[in-house]
């Protein structure tokens, strides 16, 4: 199954968590359907099979994991358990409940976009791929692990960029060629310490454009889409 077209069933009775998760899910390509309660989750399941069921332990009436207990007696899709709480039994018995992960909020979304994923590849028996972490673009190399930034075969030095402008540099070179609104970059280069309304965004690119446009006169690598967001319009290739 390709983890991409999956379908998750989130059980969480806070409807902003909910939100959040549900949208960010949906601009990674899964299908998500979300309850509030035990009982709408029974609901949802006579016509909805998921491939994977988030589900949250404090919930009003029957709790998480009651409701674990009974998805795991009746069938086996996978479940990942999100809680306030951090305390290690709850975590001990959540698993021992037959839950496959179990994440503490509050969490950022690329890490359970990440639990996500490695559930369902072992749930397919699917083994991990390497990452691949280095791309490189125009006239430059990006390592994403050592977080560098170099020009090989220019003359011109490399761009100095900050910490957060590396982040943001790193989110267009996995996403090259596709319009990327405020909130997903946002979303992908600061997760939950993102506030509403952050213009943060607005100001790295501009200082990032500059810098890139220093090193490669004229390559426009980061072009705004009217009333859309921004684009990286280089073709990216991943190298070893």
């Amino acid at each position: 199954m390709n983890t991409q077209a999956a379908t998750i069933l989130m059980v969480e009775d806070d409807p902003e968590i909910s939100r959040l998760v549900a949208d960010f899910m949906r601009r990674e390509g899964f299908e998500v359907a979300c309850v509030a309660d035990g009982k709408a989750m029974d609901q949802m399941l006579q016509r909805l099979r998921p491939d994977l069921v988030i589900l949250d332990l404090m919930l009003p009436g029957e709790d998480g994991l009651s409701i674990c207990r009974r998805l795991r007696a009746d069938d086996s899709v996978p479940i990942l358990m999100l809680t306030a709480k951090s305390d290690e039994i709850d975590r001990v018995v959540g698993l021992e409940m037959g839950a496959d992960d179990y994440l503490a909020k509050p969490f950022g979304p690329r890490e359970l976009l990440a639990r996500v994923r490695a559930i369902l590849r072992r749930a397919n028996g699917t083994p991990a791929k390497p990452l691949v972490r280095r791309f490189a673009f125009d006239r430059f190399v990006i390592d994403l692990d050592s977080r560098s930034v170099e020009t090989p075969e220019a003359e011109t030095a490399a761009p100095q960029l900050t910490s957060a402008e590396f982040d943001l540099l790193g989110c267009f070179v996995q996403r090259p060629r596709r319009v990327l609104t405020r909130d997903q970059i946002l979303d992908w280069t600061r997760g939950r310490s993102a506030e509403p309304f952050d213009r943060t965004v607005d100001m790295l690119i501009s200082r990032l454009r500059r810098k890139l446009d220093a090193a490669s006169p004229g390559s426009n690598l980061i072009t705004t889409v009217r009333n859309g967001g921004y684009l990286f319009t280089a073709p990216v290739r991943q190298v070893s």
